[in-house]
């Protein structure tokens, strides 16, 4: 009977319980025992320094979540051993809801509205219909994809970026760096859902802000390197920006003297744009034992080389 360590830092119990049910011929542990015994299954997040170093046996890493660079980062993962990263339903409807929520709160001036609200001010502001606004998606892969797709669907003319070619329904794709310029010149929102690599790292920078529309929205979904902090807060201070919405940063928690925490025009949520769901990711964690067990790869396997 193989091993399946959970070492999930929050809802350990949880998501063993769900394995259980999933993988009733394998062995479901949350604690590594003394016996010295093969592990081959190992389910992070952010596992604690020397764990996965430590396993016996090791043959599958399964990461609970999207964002890998941590597991990569740490050197820990042993050679010829491929990190799976977390693809699966409930991941991608939560970033779907939440770049939708973050995107038509913008453009239908709730979040202008709510300031009026606590100034008193009874002022209608200028609106316009989803296909009168461009929006240019970062990442057209798992995340990225769906979300165009979605966005393209309430109406909005979409466009998706992404390093290497792919096909969105109703989307106008970019692909390779020397084509981000053009895919984000006039865009009123800009989305990121980028991959923490060393190719997207500062990639939103003020020349690249410039390009946007006049009074643009920037909604970070991906990770907080992707966004030159500095040059994003000049734009919203000169209005070249009118807003930003941001989940992901490069310190987490954001420190209580960032200045984001204080600006009206930037809405801070503390990384839950996509949480793993234990329903949804135990299924498809599980399916990615069953192919490794026949023999196959399972989808969504990291390229070291890429970074994701």
């Amino acid at each position: 009977m193989k091993r399946v360590l959970v070492a999930a830092r929050a809802n350990a119990d949880a998501f063993a319980a769900e394995f259980r049910i999933a993988l009733p011929d394998h062995e479901i542990i949350t604690a590594v025992p003394d016996d010295g015994l093969p592990i081959p299954y190992a389910v992070v997040g952010r596992p604690l320094p020397g764990l996965l170093a430590s396993l016996p046996g090791l043959e599958l890493v399964l990461s609970l979540n999207a964002g890998v660079e941590h597991l990569i980062a740490s050197g820990e993962v042993p050679a010829g051993v491929p990190i799976v990263r977390m693809v699966d339903p409930g991941l991608v409807d939560g970033m779907v809801e939440w770049v939708a929520a973050q995107v038509l709160a913008w453009h239908r001036n709730l979040l202008a509205y709510r300031r009026k609200q606590e100034a008193g001010t009874w002022e209608p502001a200028s609106e316009k219909l989803a296909h009168e606004r461009i929006v240019t998606v970062l990442g057209a892969g798992a995340l990225g994809g769906p979300v165009a797709a979605m966005l393209a669907t309430i109406g909005f003319t979409v466009r998706a970026w992404s390093r290497t070619p792919r096909d969105v329904a109703g989307v106008t794709t970019f692909a390779g760096r020397e084509t981000l310029a053009e895919a984000v010149t006039g865009a009123d929102v800009l989305v990121s859902l980028l991959p923490a690599t060393a190719d997207t790292a500062n990639v939103i920078d003020r020349a690249l802000l410039d390009r946007l529309a006049r009074g643009a929205f920037v909604v970070n979904g991906g990770r907080g390197g992707a966004i030159v902090d500095a040059d994003l807060i000049a734009a919203l201070d000169d209005g070249q920006l009118s807003g930003a919405a941001l989940d992901v940063f490069r310190t987490e928690p954001l420190p209580a003297d960032d200045p984001y925490w204080t600006r009206e025009d930037v809405l801070v949520s503390p990384h839950v744009a996509a949480p793993t769901h234990v329903s949804t990711a135990v299924g498809v964690m599980a399916e990615s034992v069953r192919a490794w067990e026949r023999g196959e790869m399972p989808p969504h396997v990291v390229d070291l080389d890429r970074g994701y």
